[in-house]
């Protein structure tokens, strides 16, 4: 295989504003303590960490021929994501987010119309089945918000032998059940969502309630990450619960991407369930010390002497 992981999904620009003072001081002006402009998408947030993380990556998404096209090529390069796989649309502006972050690294975000841009990467398989594993970044977000581009995106995975991982997002444009993806959800081996999103798609209350509504339609593993209270983890096999690592937390933009991603880069690398969602844990938390998705975290020995000093607090 050319690659490890390839990660599919939306490409895009945040416009961070940080300590937003709702408070007017003119007619038409506000302030805030700090604005940024951070390449972000969930595709390249999960590409860019799993490059740093050391694995052969490569990204499938669709840019603009504009100035915030260039500057998520950019980016991708500078961690070592593979580009030449990335399709690029003049008629299509590349997404630019706004993202407004409170003082506890909390967020709210604005999208527009250019998030859901015609990308279709069934047309395109040969482009994402040269990977030991696929990423969806994310589920229920364009184009994984269409049941036929999901379902042909996953089969064509299947047929070639691919790890499939589905990190997974709340809709914004297009709202799909569970059940829209029945043919579908049993093709994905790892699915991340939040306790927000589990809780949305399943209808339940106790994680493992929600867990079990995933695996009971087809989903081999379910992990869902609780912010502050840590993460689960749970198939036919394992359930597993670890609690949150413990630092002070900046922004918790693209904290998910970096969990998920540092999850395959363990599965890939041949780890068990638990050493792997350990490992996820700590790339999420790391991402949240530092404004922005791709900031904090740098390498997979970054991690590893995170995770050895986390259990030196616990001695």
């Amino acid at each position: 295989m050319q690659y490890d992981l390839i990660c599919v999904g939306v490409a895009l620009v945040d416009s961070i504003i940080r300590g937003f003072d709702p408070t007017p001081i003119s007619a038409s002006g506000y302030r805030a303590e700090s604005g940024s402009l951070n390449v972000g998408g969930e595709a390249v947030n999960e590409a860019c960490a799993a490059a740093k993380l050391g694995l052969k990556t490569g990204i499938l998404c669709s840019l603009g021929e504009d100035a915030a096209g260039d500057m998520v090529v950019a980016a991708l390069r500078r961690s070592g994501v593979d580009t030449s796989l990335i399709l690029h649309a003049a008629e299509h502006p590349t997404p630019v987010t706004t993202m407004f972050v409170r003082e506890d690294g909390g967020r709210q975000s604005i999208t527009n119309g250019a998030h859901r841009y015609n990308f279709h990467p069934e047309r395109t398989a040969e482009r994402f089945t040269g990977a030991r594993a696929l990423m969806l970044g994310s589920l229920f977000r364009a184009p994984f918000d269409d049941p036929a581009i999901i379902h042909a995106v996953l089969q064509a995975a299947k047929e070639a032998g691919q790890l499939v991982f589905a990190d997974t997002k709340l809709p914004n444009f297009r709202f799909l059940t569970l059940e829209d993806l029945k043919d579908s959800l049993p093709l994905i081996d790892y699915i991340t969502p939040n306790e927000d999103e589990a809780r949305y798609y399943s209808g339940k209350e106790r994680v493992e309630e929600m867990a079990n509504v995933f695996l009971d339609r087809g989903v081999r593993t379910v992990i869902i990450k609780l912010g502050a209270r840590g993460c689960y983890l749970k198939n036919a096999a394992t359930e597993l619960f670890l609690p949150p690592c413990r630092i002070h937390a900046v922004d918790a933009t693209g904290a998910g991407d970096n969990f998920a991603a540092g999850f395959a880069s363990e599965i890939l690398r041949g780890a068990g369930a638990a050493e792997a969602l350990r490992f996820a844990n700590a790339c999420g938390a790391i991402c949240t010390t530092a404004v922005g998705a791709g900031t904090a975290l740098r390498s997979r020995e970054q991690v590893l002497n995170f995770l050895e000093q986390e259990d030196n607090k616990v001695m």
